[in-house]
C-alpha cells in the first residue's frame, strides 16, 4: 500500500501498521491483506463482492478489522459483508472507509453489512468514514447496516463521519429478540455543499428488548443533513431516539421522528435539539486567548467527541 492509503487507514481504523488478530483490508477494489485466527474466519464470497466473517461461540476479547480505502478517482463499488457472531462471544469489529479523490470523476463505495448476533453475545462495532483530495470528483459513501439480534445479546454501534464526504445515505435496520439491547452513537460532520441522510429503522420484537439511538451532528457552510428514526415496539420494551445538532452558517438540518407502539407496554421516546452555538460560549473561550475561529473549532470538536 502507498502512503496515501496508509494515511487513510489511520483515519478510519486507527491503524499504524498491520493490526493484531483477524483483518481484511480492501484497497481500490482489491484485497490488500487478510489474516484469520483460530476463532475468527474470513472467507471471500463466491456469488458477489464481499466477505463472510464467522466468529465462533464463546470467543472473547478478540477483534476484527475490515477497513476499505479508495485512492483511484472514478472507482465505484458495492461490497456485501456478513458477520455471524456465535453465542456468548464478546468481540470488537472495526470497519470504515476512506476516500482520496484528486480527479474529476466521482469515487463511491457502498458497503452493505449484515450482523447475525447470537444469544448472550456482545459486539462493539466501530464504523468511520472520511474523505479528502483536491479533485472536483465527489467522494460518495452509502453504508447500509442490518442487525439481527437474538435473546439477551448486546450491540454497541459507533457510527462516525469525520469530514470530507460529499454525499452519503446511511441506512440502518435492526430487529431485536427478547432481552436484546442496541446502543447507537452517531457522530456526523458536514461542510461545504455536502449532503447526509441517516435512517434508522428498529423493531423491538421481544419482551424487555431496548434500543437507544443518539445522533450528534454539526452542519456547516451550505451543507444539508436529514435524520430519520423509526422505532417500532412490538412487545414490552423501551426505545429512545435523539437528534442533538449544531447548525452553522447557511446549513440545514431536518429531524424526522417515528414511533410506533404496537404493545401497551412499549415505552418509546424521541428527543430533538437543533441550534446554533451560543455566543457566550465563544466569548468565554476568547477570553482565554483563542480567536473566534479557534473558539468555534474547540466547541465543535468537543461536541462531536
Amino acid at each position: 500500500m502507498d502512503q496515501i492509503e496508509e494515511r487513510l487507514l489511520e483515519e478510519v481504523a486507527d491503524l499504524h501498521g498491520v493490526p493484531e488478530g483477524a483483518y481484511n483490508i480492501r484497497a481500490n477494489g482489491q484485497m490488500a491483506g487478510r489474516n484469520t485466527t483460530a476463532n475468527i474466519d474470513i472467507a471471500t464470497k463466491t456469488d458477489k463482492p464481499g466477505i463472510d466473517i464467522r466468529i465462533k461461540p464463546g470467543t472473547k476479547h478478540e477483534s476484527v478489522h475490515i477497513p476499505v480505502v479508495l485512492s483511484a478517482s472514478g472507482l465505484k463499488e458495492v461490497v456485501y459483508n456478513d458477520f455471524y457472531i456465535g453465542d456468548d462471544a464478546d468481540v470488537v469489529i472495526v470497519a470504515g472507509c476512506g476516500i482520496h479523490n484528486c480527479g474529476v470523476q466521482d469515487s463511491e463505495h457502498d458497503g452493505i453489512h449484515r450482523f447475525f448476533v447470537g444469544r448472550n453475545a456482545k459486539v462493539k462495532y466501530v464504523e468511520k468514514h472520511y474523505g479528502e483530495g483536491e479533485g472536483t470528483g465527489k467522494r460518495i459513501l452509502n453504508p447500509g447496516t442490518e442487525v439481527y439480534m437474538e435473546e439477551n445479546s448486546l450491540m454497541e454501534m459507533e457510527m462516525v463521519q469525520i469530514r470530507g464526504v460529499d454525499s452519503t445515505i446511511r441506512t440502518n435496520k435492526a430487529q431485536l429478540a427478547a432481552g436484546a439491547k442496541l446502543l447507537v452513537r452517531e457522530r456526523l460532520l458536514t461542510h461545504g455543499a455536502q449532503t447526509a441522510e441517516s435512517v434508522y429503522d428498529v423493531e423491538l420484537n421481544g419482551d424487555d428488548s431496548s434500543a437507544d439511538v443518539v445522533s450528534r451532528s454539526v452542519a456547516k457552510d451550505r451543507s444539508r443533513q436529514v435524520f430519520k428514526s423509526n422505532i417500532i415496539g412490538n412487545a414490552k420494551c423501551s426505545g429512545h431516539t435523539e437528534c442533538d445538532a449544531i447548525i452553522m452558517d447557511d446549513a440545514k438540518i431536518v429531524a424526522v421522528p417515528g414511533l410506533v407502539a404496537d404493545n401497551i407496554d412499549a415505552a418509546l421516546i424521541h428527543e430533538a435539539a437543533i441550534g446554533k452555538i451560543a455566543g457566550e460560549q465563544i466569548i468565554k473561550l476568547m477570553t482565554l486567548g483563542l480567536t473566534e475561529e479557534e473558539a468555534e473549532a474547540q466547541i465543535v470538536n468537543g461536541f462531536l467527541k
